[in-house]
């Protein structure tokens, strides 16, 4: 299913190009402009990471996230402010944030930061039932006594599988995954390496393998 984001920022026209370009990612988004507001969205219905402004009109964003804690939304927070001096980024990590991110940023920034914080929050949640492992030294991946070695973008992008714990990865998160931004990857050259993929955990006699979602990505199964 696709993250749930809820965002909060004041400013009509940034609110509008964060919900419409984090749909287009893939994200299911719902924008507002106070903090009351997202509160109570937020403890009404799970989110799976908040976009909040820190400088709101009916309160400061650090104190909507202490706020979110107290009522247990665990949901990672990750702040917009224009304020880039150190102590108002301590504030924020204190006030129980995850992230931050000043004005202006690039958008593609935005999404990796939530990309990262969403794979950092399954990976929490997630009971390992996977026996494969990753070795960064060797850029294998191991189960049991069995090992496979990968190259260093199937490495990454097994890892890019792995870290959403069977969840469909989409084919441009993966693309970002495995090669340098601004690469120019064909569809073809991406199944290709998952069919290599494949095959290699097929060596490794697990029996977990990727799984095709048409049109949409791989998951690991």
């Amino acid at each position: 299913m696709e993250p749930r984001i809820l965002i909060v920022e004041d400013d009509a026209e940034l609110r509008g190009i964060l919900v419409r370009g984090l749909a287009e990612e893939g994200f299911r988004t719902e924008g507002t402009a106070t903090g009351t507001d997202l509160l109570r969205r937020a403890v009404a219905a799970p989110a799976d990471a908040l976009v909040v402004d820190i400088g709101l009109p009916d309160t400061d964003g650090r104190d909507l996230c202490q706020a979110l804690r107290a009522q247990g939304v665990e949901a990672p927070v990750l702040f917009l402010t224009a304020r880039d001096a150190l102590v108002e980024r301590l504030a924020g990590f204190n006030a129980g944030g995850d992230d931050y991110l000043t004005k202006p940023f690039a958008f593609a920034e935005l999404v990796a930061r939530l990309q990262a914080l969403l794979r950092r929050s399954r990976a929490e949640e997630q009971v390992d039932g996977s026996g494969l492992r990753l070795d960064p030294a060797r850029h294998a991946v191991s189960a049991g006594e069995r090992t496979a070695p990968l190259t260093p973008t199937e490495y990454r992008l097994l890892g890019r599988l792995l870290a959403d714990g069977g969840d469909v990865v989409r084919r441009r998160d993966l693309v970002r995954a495995g090669w340098p931004e601004g690469a120019i990857v064909h569809a073809n050259t991406l199944d290709a390496y998952i069919s290599r993929l494949r095959r290699k955990l097929r060596e490794l006699e697990v029996p977990e393998t990727i799984v095709t979602a048409h049109g949409v990505g791989y998951r690991l199964a």
